[in-house]
């Protein structure tokens, strides 16, 4: 494993494979190399065309976390780490890791060409938002020490699980694992801050952003999953191409999306 220093000085843990085009994947919430075999299995579908960068983001695994979090601190994240593959890169971003990626090229940062899967806005009546106190109620758990809570609260409240299914997950060896980036709930929660509400998105977050981008979606997921892809198209202002990629859900194999990206990267 490896390391770079973010401009706070936090330090930010990295894996490196393959030769080639750099290519940074941005994950998800709570996703880190503990509990997520799929960063691995999709830099090793590239890896004999570009160097895949999977990081584990700030607060996760064998990386720090300094107070106070900021999205900005974390765009200084991926900044660090296109400085470490050479000064520009190619990124792809995974859930609200794709919504961070967003805002890192929205924020001017050296970044050749953009790929987002499955940002998870909520657009229209397709969906049941988020609750409005979603983000106040994660923060007052963090701060009472219940990380596990904080994991509940998300993946009731924001991934929508069934209460029954989050007890039992709770009950599994591999939520402490989970438990353990409890304090990151929070910075999904301020990530996707507004963007679940089942109103628009907005049209000035992204309209400084110029990257090319691909907007990709499971033809499997629920509707409002597709609904999210094209309402981003609508308001990004860069070139942009939106693509259903048939059969698949929100959690896409690796070996299904790394070819797709790859066409992409490489035209």
């Amino acid at each position: 494993m490896h390391t770079v220093t973010s401009s706070d000085g936090t330090t930010i843990a990295f894996e490196k494979v393959g030769q080639g085009p750099p290519v940074i994947l941005v994950d998800g919430a709570f996703v880190y190399r503990a509990i997520d075999p799929w960063a691995p299995e999709f830099a090793s579908e590239l890896a004999d065309k570009y160097t895949v960068y999977t990081y584990e983001r700030r607060g996760r695994g064998n990386s720090g976390d300094t107070a106070p979090y900021a999205i900005a601190r974390e765009i200084e994240d991926i900044a660090a780490l296109i400085k470490e593959a050479g000064g520009t890169a190619n990124v792809i971003g995974i859930s609200s890791g794709a919504v961070l990626a967003l805002d890192a090229a929205a924020s001017g940062l050296p970044i050749t060409k953009l790929a987002v899967y499955e940002p998870p806005f909520i657009v229209d009546d397709t969906h049941p938002p988020r609750p409005d106190d979603y983000l106040d109620e994660a923060k007052k758990i963090i701060a009472d020490g219940r990380k596990g809570d904080a994991i509940a609260h998300a993946l009731t409240k924001t991934v929508f699980l069934p209460t029954e299914m989050v007890e039992e997950m709770r009950a599994q060896p591999f939520f402490a694992a989970m438990e353990a980036v409890g304090d990151t709930v929070a910075y999904d929660g301020e990530i996707m801050d507004g963007l679940m509400s089942g109103k628009p998105l907005p049209t000035d977050r992204w309209n400084t952003l110029t990257v090319p981008t691909l907007i990709l979606f499971g033809g499997a997921s629920e509707q409002w999953m597709h609904n999210a892809a094209h309402a981003l198209n609508d308001v990004l202002p860069s070139t942009t191409e939106v693509r259903n990629i048939e059969g698949q859900t929100h959690e896409i194999a690796a070996n299904v999306l790394a070819p797709i990206v790859d066409k992409y990267f490489s035209s």
